[in-house]
């Protein structure tokens, strides 16, 4: 399927019906890129609604901003956080604890649990 390619991310809607977007090395995420990367969600998904995959490993930085941005309803159903250790874990912890989500959440570590999860029928 087709991807979107941003300056700090990418996104593409995968053949098996899951929404990925995937954030650069270093990327720090403010309002402006994380608007870029959810208007890239919706045109992807074409209208429709499908589970999202966040890989978020690689960026470096989540502003306060860029979180209210993550809270407004977009194209994914349920969206699952790919992370890679206690830090990534610990900005999840704190947006889930204190911030509101568009749809179910939930934070990974490992890619398979998460498409695992995302896979599972509502």
């Amino acid at each position: 399927m087709g991807q979107v390619d941003l300056n700090d991310c990418a996104v593409r809607l995968e053949a098996g019906g899951i929404l990925h977007l995937k954030w650069n090395h270093g990327t720090r995420i403010e309002a402006e890129n994380a608007c870029a990367a959810l208007a890239a969600v919706n045109s992807a998904a074409g209208g429709k609604t499908y589970p999202l995959l966040v890989e978020m490993a690689e960026a470096s930085f989540l502003s306060h901003e860029a979180r209210a941005v993550f809270a407004r309803p977009c194209a994914a159903s349920r969206i699952a956080l790919l992370g890679a250790g206690p830090v990534d874990r610990m900005l999840v912890d704190y947006q889930l604890k204190t911030g509101s989500t568009p749809c179910p959440t939930r934070f990974f570590n490992s890619k398979e649990e998460a498409l695992a999860w995302l896979r599972e029928p509502k």
